[in-house]
């Protein structure tokens, strides 16, 4: 192994051990003592574990970009991983609370953003950054090589931790979100945020509520209870990379019904987030889906897709209903048939460029 590849593998253990204390410190810094036996229930440590340090927010840590690099490598060589670098000029302030989850069954359960910036003092639109993991794991750090070069070109980033289903299912994620939005708003002054452009971007799981938040500007059954309430969740942009835009076409229908049978009754991922079966949930499956909910009041949207087919379903009909209210949108495809591009060069580089050439062009300086 020569130099350089030790040096790589070095930084990936080094982010893998990042991954893995952010899932019990620095995404959720939420602690309990156990309920009188003195053990700790925790799916990635020991269950006699006694440490009185754990996070009790259940987490699935089957997401990691570590992870999703190791298997990419064996079938493409060439990949590498996109690495937290902060440019100069660019300052960040991490783990900072934007909400208290209310009544949570798991203590006092903050959620937290990382926000990064030019340090110059100016005021710079707003991109809210949501992670993927089928709704189910990853965390927000995923986002941070992205926030961080995307802040260099005078935009205030945020990095979103939200509700993941093996905390609480459908619409809690949604609802996190829409809070995010408000809480930014409501921050503005102390973070240089020009609160009428204010976007968002996501992947995979995190591109789909991207989309949801922005087609559903306006919506109050989509609203949430969340603080900060006096503010607007409306999102002026989105970006969404090989996000679903809607669950209730048949092909999806027929593959969870499929993937339940094979898992002999037990639910895969999507329908643990959406409550059950779609034949069972039909309110939830359709609430969620993006593209049954473009109004007028739906932002612009830059599509971001990898040639796997199952990420385009939905496009092109959402593209005419935003047509239909003059609402600007455009598609870039990335020419490889790999699902989390977004995470490794060669292509990360490209979906920066894109990402901050969309926002210029429909969050134009006033």
């Amino acid at each position: 192994m020569n130099s350089m590849k030790r040096y790589t593998l070095l930084i990936a253990l080094l982010l893998s051990a990042i991954t893995f204390c952010t899932q019990a410190q620095y995404i959720s810094k939420v602690w309990v003592v156990d309920q009188g036996n003195g053990t700790y229930k925790n799916p990635v440590l020991p269950a006699d574990y006694s440490d009185p340090d754990v996070c009790r927010v259940p987490r699935d840590t089957s997401y990691t970009t570590y992870q999703t690099y190791i298997k990419v490598k064996k079938t493409r060589p060439y990949v590498e991983m996109a690495l937290p670098i902060l440019p100069l000029g660019v300052i960040a302030y991490e783990n900072i609370p934007y909400t208290v989850i209310p009544d949570s069954p798991y203590g006092h359960r903050e959620l937290l953003v990382n926000i990064y910036r030019k340090n110059d003092g100016k005021k710079y639109p707003a991109l809210l950054m949501v992670h993927g993991g089928a709704w189910s794991s990853g965390d927000r750090s995923m986002q941070i090589p992205m926030a961080q070069q995307i802040a260099a070109h005078g935009y205030v980033t945020i990095p979103v931790e939200y509700r993941l289903s093996p905390e609480a299912p459908y619409p809690a994620a949604l609802h996190d979100l829409k809070t995010a939005v408000r809480w930014a708003r409501a921050h503005a002054e102390e973070y240089g945020i020009d609160t009428t452009r204010i976007s968002i971007s996501g992947c995979s799981a995190g591109g789909h509520l991207a989309s949801l938040v922005g087609m559903t500007n306006g919506s109050a059954r989509h609203e949430g209870t969340g603080q900060y309430r006096e503010h607007s969740s409306d999102v002026q942009a989105v970006v969404d990379m090989d996000g679903v835009l809607t669950f209730v076409n048949q092909e999806n229908i027929d593959e969870t019904n499929e993937n339940i049978r094979k898992l002999n009754g037990e639910l895969p991922k999507n329908a643990i987030w959406l409550q059950g079966r779609y034949e069972d949930h039909k309110k939830i499956w359709e609430e969620a889906s993006p593209l049954l909910w473009v109004t007028e009041k739906s932002a612009p949207i830059c599509f971001i897709n990898s040639l796997n087919p199952r990420y385009h379903t939905g496009r092109n009909e959402m593209i005419e209903k935003l047509n239909a209210y003059h609402i600007y949108s455009e598609i870039h495809q990335i020419e490889e048939l790999l699902h989390p591009f977004w995470l490794f060069h060669p292509w990360f580089n490209d979906v920066v460029l894109y990402t901050i050439n969309f926002l210029d062009k429909t969050l134009p300086e006033k």
